[in-house]
């Protein structure tokens, strides 16, 4: 065993990250083709407004982040199903309103406090025994959900209208989908920090795009991709003393050139399979 995991707030990093690297590429695969691949920047501005809540009313900033992120979930997916808002402007309004909310409550606070500037950025490795069942939690809820509308997802994400000829009700797993992220971006928040939340969700999802020949195995190789960006990173991170999330996330940057270097090679490339 390495020295470094011999220490306990290693081991929930590495646990923490774990859960985080599967479920973002899991939640990532259904938004990156739907060009909703900003939705998680989006609903991380909206957990800043929760994390402020909590913080404000002395309450735990989780929770906080978890309850209003859900709910402004909720709300911009039903301003999207009413077609009230298109897309992109839904995204851009609950974005702004997000951090406008967000603003005012710090200011109200008297400003950062260690809490809050630890979720801004991530903090992995300050993460608590009791933040680790909270994202196992969280975690087990998203796989649970995917695994068991998988395909169903899959057609929507393809093709919604043909979906939805087909008797899937699409709204309602849109609306799933969109609390799903919900969670997965509370989830990564803690780990990355609200500003690299979407990097997470996606910049594994384009590297298993890039490699994967079909979309299952794209998301497998996403997984794995995520995984490797977590262990690398986190253990860079400990031996030269830099930020975690930002370790992380540039591991993530750095696999996805590689794949999109060895996606230019003749002899590297496969046909693709338009199947689950």
């Amino acid at each position: 065993m390495p020295e470094f995991l011999q220490f306990g707030f290693m081991q929930r990093a590495f646990a923490a990250g774990a859960v985080t690297a599967i479920i973002c590429p899991l939640i990532g695969v259904f938004l990156v083709p739907r060009r909703l691949s900003l939705i998680a920047d989006t609903l991380a501005h909206v957990a800043l407004a929760g994390v402020a809540v909590g913080l404000l009313l002395g309450a735990s900033p989780v929770l906080g982040a978890l309850v209003v992120t859900v709910i402004g979930a909720l709300g911009m997916e039903r301003l999207r199903a009413r077609g009230a808002l298109q897309g992109d402007a839904a995204l851009a309004v609950f974005l702004s309103g997000g951090f406008a909310v967000a603003v005012v409550l710090i200011s109200l606070a008297h400003g950062f406090n260690a809490d809050l500037f630890a979720i801004l950025f991530g903090s992995i490795l300050t993460v608590s025994p009791t933040d680790v069942w909270l994202i196992l939690a969280l975690g087990a809820v998203v796989v649970t959900t995917i695994a068991l509308t998988y395909r169903r997802l899959f057609a929507t994400t393809l093709n919604e209208d043909l979906a939805r000829t087909s008797g899937v009700q699409v709204t309602a797993l849109n609306f799933t989908l969109t609390v799903l992220t919900a969670l997965t971006t509370v989830v990564a928040m803690r780990m990355v920090g609200v500003l690299l939340v979407s990097a997470m969700i996606v910049i594994p999802t384009l590297t298993g795009f890039a490699i994967g020949t079909s979309f299952r195995r794209a998301t497998m190789v996403a997984i794995v991709m995520a995984l490797a960006s977590v262990g690398i990173g986190l253990t860079v991170a400990y031996y030269l003393r830099l930020a975690a999330g930002g370790a992380v996330v540039l591991t993530a940057l750095l696999i996805f050139a590689v794949a999109s270097m060895l996606r230019r090679v003749p002899w590297t490339r496969r046909p693709r399979e338009s199947r689950p």
